[in-house]
């Protein structure tokens, strides 16, 4: 049975390490592109609002 704990620790290890940083910077950026894209640019504030709320809490 596989440990859940140690499981958990390597993922955070995996997103905290710099290619980590570099795959989560780049699927915020293509999320919030893609919302962007929706709304026809309509919130883009609060759009980049919600990335770099995103941004800060991931890699952490």
């Amino acid at each position: 049975m596989a440990d859940l704990g140690a499981l958990g620790d390597k993922a955070k290890d995996a997103v905290n390490g710099e290619q980590g940083e570099q795959t989560s910077d780049a699927a915020i950026e293509k999320a919030g592109d893609a919302a962007d894209s929706v709304s026809g640019g309509k919130f883009d504030d609060k759009i980049d609002a919600g990335e770099e709320a995103v941004d800060s809490k991931v890699g952490e």
